[in-house]
């Protein structure tokens, strides 16, 4: 058999692999069927845009019909409910990472890690611990938030002659250059005490570290340890100077979120930064503000000389129901293209590292999803990852007590032990 014969038959052998490879491939796509139900946080735009990556999904699976649900800031109770009745959904989106460790820890979830090979390839080992309980991987995290942001108002930076800081020191400096030109440095929407506790631990990751971190998120050590002192000192820089305050402490105190958003972004600006999340410019999409223009945004500074951090939240996927379909589901919302469908819609940063930056269309959107997917340090909002009667419930706990903190910058030790107490009592239950 001469020599071209042997290719042409070597090629049409390989050819014709190729051809079973993707049939073979395409006949356990088509084989795999049955209906998912699925309850999640996400309503309104969100929704609409989930339901985008769930078209792709069945169109990649058609014989798998997806029935999403909203339960909006109810699922968590929803989800409850329906796991004590006995017939929860066969799949979940919850924003705590808390629920999903109660859920496992009952024996409710199925753990998944038929899709942690998946996971592992487009995830940081920070997200897959998140979602571990007891060495299982229960959860997978599709939307991230970068809570380590800093937005500024353009035109004030440019009036005062200051730049980006990228140190704590050189922030405070900045705060004080822009009062002297005539506008106050920050806006605090005080009157949600979530946005204090924000502030607290984008400083307390920096400078007491991420270990520390892992250990006060626990209650391994007080909240009267020294390390939490010195963050609150810290915290104390950017609150204790009232006339660097929009409104004062009183008019923090009384500022909502939203609001705080509309210092920043309006036309001129009351105030020249606002320290949150990447969603800020949702909050302030009616705002004639536009990006690059009139506000643009910097990671929270390095507090002596820590490295890189990002302190974010997100939502969590997580299987109640065992099945080749929901396996199917939730392996494909890990992998880069699930995640590029859901960033296309906007107003979404993906914990994902292999989400090509083209998938932003916002600059600003496509900056701080970026350094959330690709951050070697990431820890997720303590806060969120306290007993809720603690961390998360308006009027106690840590949100009362930062807002008390905020009217008292100076006593330290004294909102320390009241921290302490709280806790103390909040884990003994």
């Amino acid at each position: 058999m001469s020599r071209f014969r042997l290719t042409a038959v070597a090629l049409t052998l390989v050819a014709l692999s190729v051809v079973a490879a993707g049939t073979s491939a395409n006949t356990q796509k088509a084989a795999i069927s049955g209906n998912i139900s699925m309850i999640g946080i996400w309503t309104g735009p969100e929704q609409k845009s989930m339901q985008a990556v769930i078209n792709a999904f069945q169109k990649k699976f058609p014989g798998v019909k997806v029935k999403y649900t909203s339960g909006g800031d109810n699922t968590p109770t929803i989800l409850s409910t329906a796991v004590q009745g006995g017939n929860p959904p066969d799949v979940a989106a919850v924003g705590q990472p808390g629920l999903v460790k109660d859920f496992a820890t009952r024996g409710a979830l199925k753990p998944i890690s038929f899709a942690r090979g998946t996971i592992a390839k487009n995830y940081s080992p920070d997200w897959i611990k998140l979602g571990t309980v007891n060495g299982k991987l229960y959860g997978l995290v599709f939307k991230g938030a970068n809570k380590s942001t800093v937005w500024y108002s353009v035109p004030a930076f440019k009036a005062a002659g200051v730049k980006s800081p990228k140190t704590f020191p050189q922030l405070v400096t900045a705060a004080k250059t822009l009062l002297a030109s005539g506008v106050p440095a920050y806006s605090v929407g005080g009157g949600d005490g979530w946005t204090l506790t924000d502030l607290f631990e984008n400083i307390y990751l920096r400078q007491a570290g991420p270990a520390k971190y892992d250990l006060l998120a626990t209650h391994k050590i007080k909240w009267t340890d020294p390390s939490v002192k010195a963050a609150l000192k810290s915290m104390a820089q950017i609150l204790g100077d009232t006339s660097n305050v929009y409104g004062g402490t009183d008019g923090a105190l009384q500022t909502d979120f939203a609001t705080s958003v509309a210092n920043v972004f309006s036309k001129p600006a009351k105030a020249a930064m606002i320290i949150e999340g990447d969603f800020v410019p949702g909050v302030g999409a009616t705002s004639p503000a536009k990006p690059l223009t009139h506000y643009n945004v910097f990671p929270f500074p390095s507090v002596g000389g820590s490295a890189p951090a990002v302190v974010g939240g997100g939502d969590s996927v997580i299987m109640f129901k065992d099945s080749p379909a929901a396996r199917a589901f939730v392996t494909y919302l890990a992998t880069p293209a699930a995640a590029t469908i859901r960033a296309q819609q906007g107003g979404f940063s993906s914990p994902n590292k292999n989400v090509p930056p083209s998938a932003y269309k916002d600059p600003l959107n496509r900056a701080t999803a970026l350094a959330l997917a690709r951050a070697k340090t990431f820890r997720f909002d303590l806060s969120d990852l306290q007993p809720s009667a603690f961390g998360g419930t308006v009027g106690q706990g840590l949100f009362k007590l930062f807002q008390d903190f905020l009217k008292n910058p100076s006593n330290v030790n004294g909102i320390a032990s009241q921290m302490e107490a709280a806790a103390a009592k909040a884990y003994k239950k």
